[in-house]
């Protein structure tokens, strides 16, 4: 696919701006950037929801995505996210209770999967 150049320059000037804000690059960003086209609206989605105006304070919504990325088993988001939250000023108590909050909605879920299984497969058997 041929590259737009003025894409390419916008996809440089971001991933220079999340290295100075966190440090590195994260290896989803630094993959999905040799596609320009497609990483620009990517990046531009992630900077709304976590640095962007709204309700939710930063610390907040970095508490929720710590709370997202346990539930979902992210690994890598999980660390990302943890730093972040304290960055943001979260406690070590706060970043905890996130992390079981995610870990609480993980287990449910698997629970509700399962346990429609179970009575739909015992439901006449006593």
């Amino acid at each position: 696919m041929q590259e737009d150049p003025k894409e390419r320059e916008i996809a440089d000037k971001i991933l220079k701006a999340i290295e100075k804000q966190f440090g590195f690059i994260p290896v989803v960003n630094q993959v999905l950037s040799e596609r320009p086209d497609l990483f620009i609206p990517a990046a531009n989605i992630g900077k709304a929801v976590l640095d962007g105006k709204g309700e939710l304070d930063q610390k907040t919504r970095y508490l929720a995505a710590v709370s997202a990325a346990a539930a979902l088993g992210g690994e890598h988001c999980v660390r990302v996210q943890m730093h972040h939250a304290a960055q943001a000023g979260a406690t070590k108590d706060e970043i905890l209770e996130s992390i079981m909050i995610g870990s609480y909605i993980a287990m449910t879920r698997s629970q509700s999967y399962a346990f429609r299984e179970y009575a739909e497969m015992f439901k006449n058997k006593g």
